[in-house]
């Protein structure tokens, strides 16, 4: 690693954490002094819609976790919550194909445990997808949510827009995958290009964003940039470095491979270099972030070793870019980590300061034992070298260089 680039995380990030030096936290919802918001952000967030989200199978109540730590932090007097509603089929099929979307209906209200047929398989419902009760109601209101958010981007009601219950990056146009069945995001992006020309889609989950690099390969209206770690056997098992995109979309499709145990500094490093040269080449009018969580130190998936401080410095980089900004959730499968995570990014959004103590409040118990803001990073080895690391931005800046 570069000399310069070594403390390039903390040197903005860690006042978020850390005490004041006069040992005053500033309680849990002080402005930094510098940062006082001056975009304003939307929250998207309603009783129903928690209580929807949290029957997402794999994250059970993940959504009102986040959103109470959220909330005990104060944070919501920072932003305008508004209450979303849940995708109808007509938006829905704006982007998936109608047999499908039937399909999952039809099979989400059938209790018969043997309903599961040729059909079904063919649209990937099975496995890590089932069609059980309740599944296309929760996903419609994940998709909604993400729909309310883009809404008020377009109608310039905000500058930024937060759905953490969206996010789910693996469901195809005619098949469920990967726990998603409702790509939320395609969704999101095809109404940001009601009005903006050219949206960048950028990708911080663990996992490849296959389903939205799917959707756009084929067009230069929307690049896609996703940060994974790429290794045999390891699902989705594509974005590899030489997927750039197809026909007009040739180029348009960044893909990132990391390897096993990336850390902070690596993954930064990248992330900022990587982001320098797709600023210049393609310029963006809207950005859609997908802030997956599952590569946090301590996730079940136990790939990489990240702290929340290297994703939060990724959404601070574009912030700073001062355009329309859609912030959306993904794999995040240790719960209270991923709620500390999101909490971080959206205190940073809205130039808040927040005490590194978790405050008291209806989950306060899950934070145990340190009761910390602060994740910290395993022992795991960070594989990604040096070359590795200058090969992969090498390559990604020669297959960019023939953007016009």
């Amino acid at each position: 690693m570069e000399e310069n680039d070594q403390n390039v995380l903390h040197k903005d990030a860690s006042p978020v954490y850390q005490t004041d030096v006069n040992g005053d936290t500033g309680g849990s919802n002080t402005i930094r002094k510098g940062l006082l918001p001056e975009k304003k952000v939307v929250y998207v967030c309603s009783a129903d819609f928690l209580s929807e989200c949290d029957r997402i199978a794999k994250v059970p109540f993940r959504a009102s976790i986040t959103h109470a730590l959220i909330e005990a932090y104060g944070l919501l007097s920072r932003m305008s919550v508004v209450p979303p509603k849940p995708a109808t089929f007509e938006e829905i099929c704006h982007f998936h194909s109608t047999d499908y979307i039937e399909c999952l209906q039809r099979l989400c209200q059938d209790d018969d445990p043997d309903k599961y047929d040729e059909e079904a398989e063919e649209f990937g419902l099975g496995y890590d997808c089932p069609a059980d009760e309740g599944v296309y109601d929760s996903a419609s209101w994940a998709a909604g949510g993400t729909l309310t958010a883009a809404e008020h981007l377009v109608s310039g009601q905000c500058s930024v827009a937060i759905n953490w219950a969206g996010g789910w990056h693996h469901a195809k146009r005619d098949s469920a995958a990967g726990f998603c069945y409702i790509n939320d995001i395609v969704l999101g992006i095809l109404k940001l290009r009601t009005k903006y020309d050219r949206v960048l889609y950028v990708d911080i989950d663990l996992h490849h964003g296959d389903g939205v690099e799917d959707a756009f390969c084929a067009t230069s209206k929307v690049m896609t940039v996703s940060f994974h770690k790429y290794s045999p056997g390891f699902f989705p098992g594509t974005g590899n470095l030489s997927d750039t995109g197809i026909g007009k979309g040739a180029g348009y499709t960044v893909n990132v491979p990391l390897n096993e145990g990336c850390q902070d500094e690596n993954f930064y490093r990248v992330f900022e270099k990587v982001m320098d040269i797709v600023k210049i080449k393609f310029d963006p009018e809207a950005v859609v972030c997908q802030c997956g969580a599952d590569g946090l130190a301590g996730d079940p998936m136990d790939s990489f070793n990240l702290t929340t401080l290297s994703l939060a410095k990724c959404v601070q980089y574009l912030l700073n870019w001062s355009v329309p900004l859609l912030l959306l959730g993904g794999g995040g499968y240790h719960i209270p980590n991923t709620a500390r995570c999101w909490t971080h990014i959206t205190s940073v959004v809205t130039g808040t300061k927040l005490s590194s103590d978790i405050p008291e409040h209806r989950y306060f118990t899950l934070y145990g034992p340190d009761y910390d803001l602060m994740i910290s990073p395993g022992n795991r080895a960070d594989t990604n070298t040096p070359s590795h690391i200058k090969n992969v931005i090498a390559q990604i800046s020669e297959n960019l260089e023939n953007l016009q």
